[in-house]
């Protein structure tokens, strides 16, 4: 416990040191986004709740944290905050379709001894559980994606305050595909880095390269990371076309306008 405490205070002061004020509430923001996080689990847990929509609550309110909180109510962070609720929204529908056909809910094989002990009849769709966990998992890189987005394209429009709203676009998908890219791969090791142990298991149990491939357990974790991978190419031109439109539509030609 000791230990752990010792890395929070580390970690917070980094962030204060770099990050300033705004380091110091991103600090905060963990703790925030856990609690919410929590609560939405132990409602879960509760048969009668939906777990889906529970999710998407969550997801509001993580991404209210985590724009809003940290950043502040502008119009920056509140079309960052809509481009990641309508991603969300698409990539939801996507996971539920391809959860179901991959038939990854539940328990794998390899669980079977360990839960043989214990009553399955639960009364909790696992499906909705499943896409539950992935939305969850994908949420925080897309909120990244969204504000990162949102912040150079006012800037270029801050120094071309003529630009038109297709080069505006041009410029936010420009920025778009040189974080797609990185955030991308950040998702993919961030998974198989937290499931390293799987592999080794896999190693250990003697399993063949169309049996690691085909198991239940493995093929949840690449579901994941290409729905991860799928919000993050989603998120760039709706959040780039949403920026776009909003700057050419109700801000250009003021030249008094100041965005945070």
């Amino acid at each position: 416990m000791n230990t752990i405490v010792v890395l929070a205070a580390i970690l917070l002061i980094l962030m204060v040191l770099v990050g300033g004020a705004k380091g110091a509430k991103s600090f905060i923001a963990l703790f925030l986004n856990f609690i919410v996080i929590l609560f939405t689990v132990i409602l879960m847990l509760n048969s009668h709740n939906n777990p889906v929509v529970l999710t998407l609550i969550a997801c509001i309110g993580v991404s209210a944290i985590n724009l809003f909180y940290i950043n502040g109510i502008n119009s920056k962070t509140v079309i960052a905050f809509v481009s990641t609720l309508i991603t969300i929204s698409i990539l939801l529908l996507l996971i539920y379709l391809f959860a179901k056909k991959a038939m990854i809910q539940g328990f794998s094989e390899e669980e079977e001894e360990g839960i043989s002990i214990f009553s399955l009849h639960i009364g909790i769709d696992f499906v909705k559980v499943a896409v539950s966990l992935i939305i969850i998992s994908t949420l925080g890189a897309i909120t990244d994606v969204a504000i990162a987005i949102s912040s150079p394209i006012r800037e270029v429009f801050h120094h071309h305050p003529k630009i038109s709203r297709q080069e505006l676009f041009s410029s936010g998908m420009v920025i778009g595909r040189d974080i797609l890219g990185s955030d991308t791969n950040t998702l993919f090791f961030a998974f198989i880095g937290g499931y390293m142990a799987l592999l080794l298991w896999f190693r250990d149990l003697s399993y063949s390269f169309g049996e690691i491939i085909n198991s239940k357990v493995f093929g949840a974790e690449m579901l994941t990371i290409f729905c991860g991978g799928i919000g993050i190419a989603l998120i760039i031109p709706i959040a780039a076309g949403l920026n776009a439109w909003y700057i050419t539509k109700y801000v250009q030609g003021e030249e008094t306008k100041q965005f945070e």
